[in-house]
C-alpha cells in the first residue's frame, strides 16, 4: 500500500510516532490491573499492598502537610531526607554516603532507573539484564539508544552461567542492570555471584546498576548486599532504591539513587529536567520513616513469609508448580500442566472462568520465554490471598 493510499489515521499515527516508542508496548502488569478491576477479579498482577501502610508513617505525611512542606524542595531532595537516607546506609550496610554529593532524590525507583540510565547509556552502548527481567528495564535502555543483551536465570533456583555471563560481556557493554531481591523470580543474589559479577566490571571497564527496592524482604536467614559496598565497586556502582515496598507506600513515588559525586551529578542533571523533583511532604514524612526502630524492618521479612506460606499452599492446591522465592513478594509459577497455549491464553481463562489473575510470564523475558510461567504477587491481606486461593481452586475441580 503506497503512503496515498494509507488511512488517515494511520497516516497520522505514522507520522507523530517516534521511533523509540514504536519498539515497545504498554506494561502487561498495569494492563492486568486493569483488566481485573473490570472483571472484578482478585488482583495478584500488580505489587501494591491493599493493607494499610503503617501508622507511624501516615501521621509523618499528615505533620509535613501541617507545616506547610508544600514548595519545592531543592531539585535532588529535600536535604532531612538525604540526611535520613545516608544514615540508613550507615546504619544497616556500614556504608558512608555523601549526602550532599551522592545522593538524588526521584520520583520512585522507575524514575531513578530511567534517569540513570538515561544518564549514563549513549546509543550504541550495551546493557545487560538477567532474565526474566522487570518489564520497565527493557523500554528504559530502548529510550537511550541503547542495545539489550540478556543472560538467563535458570529455575527453579533461578542461577547463572557463569560462562554465559561473561560471554555477554564486550568493549561496547556501558552496565549491567541487577535487581536483587528479583523482581519476578525471588531470587537473591549471593556474595560469591555479586564478587564475579563485580570482577567482570572492572574487567570491561562497565557500570552495575542495582535495583534493590525489596532489600528489607529476604528469606530463609539470607542476606541482600547492596553491590555498591563490594570491593572496587564502591565509584562504578549505581543503587536505586525507594520508599514503596519497605513501607507499603507504593503510591508515593518517592525514591533516590546513590552514586558516587561524578556520576550523581550527571544523574541529578537528567532528573532535574526529567521531573525536577519529588512530592515535598512525602519527602519529609520519608525522613521520618527510615529512622524508625531497626524492629520495623526486622519484622517486614517475617510478616511477608507468612504470607508466602499462605499463597504458595494455595497455588499448589490449585495444581500449580511453584518455584520458591529467597526474597521479594512475588512467586512465579509453572502452568504447563494446565495444558493451555501460552501464558496469555491462561490469564484470559482466569480472568473469563476463574475471577483471580496474575501475569504473564513471558513478559519478564526478551525472546518469548516464560510461556508456561505465570507470576502471583501476595502483598495482599491474607483474606484477598484465600479469597484468590478459593477461586484457583476451580482450576482443579473442574
Amino acid at each position: 500500500m503506497s503512503v496515498m493510499e494509507m488511512p488517515s489515521e494511520t497516516l497520522l499515527r505514522e507520522r507523530f510516532r517516534s521511533v523509540r516508542t514504536s519498539r515497545f508496548t504498554e506494561s502487561v502488569i498495569r494492563d492486568m490491573t486493569r483488566q481485573a478491576i473490570q472483571r472484578g477479579a482478585v488482583n495478584l498482577a500488580q505489587g501494591f499492598p491493599d493493607f494499610p501502610a503503617p501508622a507511624e508513617v501516615k501521621e509523618a505525611a499528615k505533620r509535613a502537610l501541617d507545616a506547610d512542606q508544600n514548595q519545592y524542595s531543592i531539585t535532588w531532595g529535600a536535604k532531612p531526607l538525604r540526611e535520613a537516607i545516608a544514615a540508613k546506609y550507615k546504619r544497616h550496610y556500614a556504608l558512608e554516603l555523601d549526602p550532599e554529593r551522592e545522593l538524588t532524590v526521584v520520583c520512585g525507583a522507575t524514575e531513578g532507573m530511567a534517569a540513570t540510565l538515561l544518564a549514563t547509556v549513549n546509543p550504541g552502548d550495551e546493557v545487560i539484564l538477567f532474565e526474566p527481567f522487570y518489564e520497565n528495564y527493557d523500554p528504559d535502555i530502548k529510550l537511550c539508544g541503547g542495545i539489550r543483551k540478556t543472560v538467563q536465570l535458570r529455575a527453579p533456583d533461578w542461577s547463572f552461567d557463569r560462562g554465559e555471563l561473561r560471554a555477554a560481556f564486550s568493549p561496547k557493554t556501558k552496565a549491567i542492570v541487577i535487581n536483587t531481591p528479583n523482581n519476578p523470580s525471588g531470587k537473591v543474589f549471593s556474595r560469591e555471584e555479586l564478587t564475579y559479577i563485580g570482577e567482570l566490571c572492572q574487567e570491561f571497564d562497565a557500570l552495575v546498576i542495582t535495583d534493590e527496592i525489596y532489600e528489607h524482604i529476604t528469606y530463609d536467614g539470607l542476606e541482600h548486599i547492596p553491590v555498591i559496598t563490594m570491593p572496587g565497586m564502591r565509584d562504578r556502582a549505581i543503587l536505586v532504591n525507594s520508599m514503596s515496598k519497605t513501607f507499603s507506600v507504593t503510591g508515593w513515588r518517592v525514591g533516590w539513587v546513590a552514586a558516587s559525586p561524578d556520576l550523581t551529578d550527571t544523574i541529578r542533571k537528567v532528573h532535574d529536567f526529567l521531573t525536577v523533583g519529588a512530592a515535598s511532604p512525602l519527602q519529609y514524612a520519608s525522613a521520618e520513616a527510615l529512622a524508625m526502630p531497626d524492629e520495623y524492618f526486622a519484622h517486614l521479612s517475617g510478616d511477608y513469609a507468612a504470607r508466602k506460606e499462605r499463597i504458595i499452599s494455595h497455588l499448589t492446591s490449585a495444581g500449580f508448580k511453584c518455584f520458591d522465592p529467597k526474597g521479594a513478594y512475588y512467586v512465579m509459577t509453572d502452568i504447563s500442566g494446565f495444558g493451555f497455549a501460552d501464558d496469555f491464553a491462561f490469564a484470559r481463562h482466569l480472568l473469563d472462568h476463574v475471577g483471580a489473575i496474575g501475569v504473564p510470564g513471558s513478559s519478564f523475558y526478551a525472546n518469548g520465554a516464560g510461556s508456561q510461567q505465570m507470576r502471583f504477587c501476595f502483598c495482599k491481606k491474607f483474606e484477598t490471598l484465600d479469597a484468590a486461593g478459593e477461586k484457583l481452586l476451580q482450576l482443579v475441580r473442574g
